[in-house]
């Protein structure tokens, strides 16, 4: 039995992961891969990551496809999709992971980088929603990655640009959710905090001040969340905080 069929001859599902080459987008998408799941893995400019994936998806058994692109150029995410549906012909499940950060004081953040990351982190999920749904059978699932902290208003001084384009992604998890509901298409966030991998990971005991539960989260505790969100055929519309108790206070 190949891992592009499945038990009597069925055609196994479809999952696309934007950001998939690197750090958690790659876990995620070997994670689908043990699960059954054709992996179509959209990526920027990582071919070595890539190489590597796919060597780590062959070893498994595993079918994949890596597609270079802008996920902020819509008319790039539009070919993408159309090359999704002549070759997979389907989409069972979107991990929307992009997540351009960009730290810096709000008095420094110039248009262009405000433009950058909103078009990644917030239009290119949309852009990938807007044309995978059309690709997806009823009972689907889009998790989207979000950030710790969403659920109440919050200023920022640092990467308020990342925080804006987090924030208006929860809101299109909810819409997409309420639009997706009667096709029994789910559509959920899954927001950590700090991850073991951060690129500004504070020492320990910062994060032991910071995390009720004193530690980073980890690749496995995502995996978690993401797997528990694509089984819950009940739960949409929700964003779950993976981050020990992060921004609680």
């Amino acid at each position: 039995m190949t891992a592009e069929h499945g038990q009597a001859g069925a055609v196994a599902p479809v999952a696309v992961v934007t950001g998939g080459a690197r750090r958690l987008g790659r876990h995620l998408g070997l994670m689908l891969v043990r699960r059954g799941y054709r992996l179509v893995c959209l990526y920027r400019s990582s071919r070595a990551d890539v190489a590597s994936l796919e060597a780590e998806v062959k070893a498994l058994g595993g079918h994949i496809r890596a597609l270079a692109l802008d996920i902020a150029d819509r008319d790039a995410v539009a070919r993408a999709f159309a090359e999704v549906a002549g070759v997979e012909g389907r989409v069972d499940v979107l991990i929307n992971n992009v997540g351009n950060y960009n730290p810096q004081p709000i008095q420094a953040l110039d248009p262009e980088a405000w433009d950058a990351t909103l078009g990644a982190n917030l239009s290119g999920a949309y852009y990938a929603a807007y044309h995978a749904l059309r690709l997806m059978p009823d009972g689907g699932s889009i998790v989207n990655i979000g950030m710790a902290g969403l659920e109440g208003t919050r200023a920022s001084r640092l990467a308020v640009d990342y925080y804006v384009s987090k924030t208006g992604l929860l809101s299109l998890t909810r819409s997409l959710a309420l639009a997706c509901g009667p096709r029994g298409i789910r559509v959920n966030m899954v927001s950590p905090g700090q991850l073991d991998n951060s690129v500004d990971l504070p020492g320990p005991e910062q994060l032991k001040r910071e995390i009720p539960i004193g530690r980073a989260g980890t690749m496995a505790d995502m995996e978690g969340a993401v797997a528990y969100l694509l089984d819950a055929p009940y739960v949409t519309g929700v964003n779950l905080d993976v981050a020990g108790g992060y921004r609680l206070g």
